[in-house]
């Protein structure tokens, strides 16, 4: 694609509406449209589904390619006998859905965007056709994988490097709040496999530390949020300094009709793995609401939960930096042991705190969305939504952090007067019912 044509779609945050952008698996159902979002509510559900429906018609074909090939054993894929073993090791035993339907076609160099919800293997499936296509007699950066943040990447790395273990693959994680100099040091030494944050990969690319030639993989991660947040014109900035036979893997828990119109400016008749926005459920997950009349009553609610949350390891979301900070006082000023992270903490800060809680050291942790997206602790299986989310499609990313890969979660939501709407527009986005906690809690865990 021409730099004129990606200038006109992201210099100008200008997006033309493009009427065959979306594909023939999201036509909402007319049962799904039927309850309509409550007046003045922030998120209106007709709405969405009608920008899909618009995104949608049979020129969609001439775009998109159908791929509808499913794997059921990781044995039938066609992969190198060393990346198997990596996968294995790894601790996977029977591919996920979208490991089963999406791992081929990118490894056969298809561009593909992939949706699935949070906890389903999606980070595997890029990283095993990243892994099954480098070449590794040529230390070069060969791909690039793009995430919004630093936890996420560092988490990537991990997974890549663990799933790489026995094809010797060099993975450099790129991110902000690191020494610059190091970076550039281990890139000039030669990586297979960079990740990072928008802002330190093309700061690398504008020093000309991190070489572009080679890189024939391009992967955006979260690309919802990539493409949503202030990401998007970095992310232009580097993809034209990219060679122009670039393959691109678009992976994401939630697809909103914006960022399909985005994605289809720079990929090449890409493959589709979707699912509707009404299937994105979480299932094995129980979702619970505790009614709270007042603000100020949370934290008494909190409190009385509390022994129950140091059973099994468990993650509190609120929705300000200063809130996390606010509440980790309270409930250590009542000899309650809490972990707290949060964006505004340097990063060997939260690198640590993570360390502590993955170890299990540390049971309860306090966090904003920031930590919503990516942060896999296999052991979580409670999540607390002590603020409700301000967005419903942070919801699937917040309570997907329990329950991964099909284990059991629970998840309890705190609604006060002020949160009814939005409980109301989370049960109509993801086609749930969120049913009052019944007082044997502990045994669902």
């Amino acid at each position: 694609m021409g730099k004129w044509a990606m200038m006109r779609l992201f210099g100008l945050g200008f997006i033309p509406k493009i009427a065959d952008t979306y594909m023939p698996c999201i036509i909402a159902s007319p049962e799904n449209m039927a309850g309509v979002a409550a007046e003045g509510t922030q998120f209106d559900t007709r709405q969405y589904d009608a920008k899909m429906n618009e995104l949608l018609s049979n020129d969609a074909q001439d775009f998109f390619t159908s791929y509808d090939e499913v794997y059921e054993t990781f044995d039938s894929m066609g992969l190198q006998e060393n990346l198997l073993r990596g996968i294995y090791a790894y601790g996977f035993e029977k591919p996920s859905a979208i490991q089963q339907r999406g791992i081929v076609p990118f490894c056969k160099g298809l561009d593909v965007i992939q949706q699935a919800q949070s906890g389903t293997g999606k980070t595997a499936t890029f990283c095993s056709g990243i892994l099954q296509q480098l070449d590794y007699g040529l230390v070069q950066c060969q791909s690039l994988v793009l995430a919004p943040t630093r936890e996420l990447a560092q988490q990537i790395e991990k997974v890549m490097r663990a799933l790489g273990d026995y094809l010797g693959v060099k993975v450099h994680a790129c991110v902000g709040g690191t020494s610059v100099r190091e970076d550039q040091r281990i890139l000039q030494a030669g990586v297979h496999v960079v990740v990072g944050t928008p802002g330190r990969v093309f700061d690398m690319l504008r020093r000309q530390s991190l070489r572009p030639d080679y890189i024939k993989m391009f992967v955006l991660d979260e690309a919802d949020e990539m493409l949503s947040r202030g990401f998007k014109d970095q992310i232009y900035d580097i993809f034209q300094l990219l060679p122009s036979k670039v393959q691109v893997g678009v992976f994401s828990a939630t697809m909103p009709p914006e960022a399909l119109e985005i994605t289809r400016k720079f990929m090449n008749k890409p493959v589709r793995i979707l699912v509707k926005r009404d299937e994105l459920t979480l299932e094995g997950i129980k979702q619970f609401h505790v009614n709270v009349e007042k603000e100020e009553w949370k934290l008494e609610t909190l409190c009385d939960l509390y022994e129950t949350l140091a059973i099994t390891q468990s993650v509190i979301f609120v929705n300000t930096r200063r809130k996390v900070d606010w509440l980790t006082d309270k409930m250590r000023s009542r000899d309650h042991t809490v972990s707290a992270t949060h964006g505004d903490m340097d990063q060997n800060t939260r690198d640590i705190i993570m360390r502590e809680f993955r170890s299990g050291s540390s049971r309860v942790l306090i966090t904003t969305d920031l930590l919503a997206r990516g942060i896999d602790v296999q052991q979580v299986s409670l999540v607390i939504n002590y603020d409700l989310p301000t967005q419903p499609e942070n919801y699937l990313h917040r309570i997907g952090r329990s329950g991964r890969f099909g284990r059991k979660g629970v998840a309890i939501n705190f609604v006060t007067k002020d949160d009814e709407r939005m409980l109301f527009d989370i049960q109509k986005f993801y086609n749930v019912v969120v049913e009052e906690l019944p007082s044997n809690v502990a045994d669902l865990l």
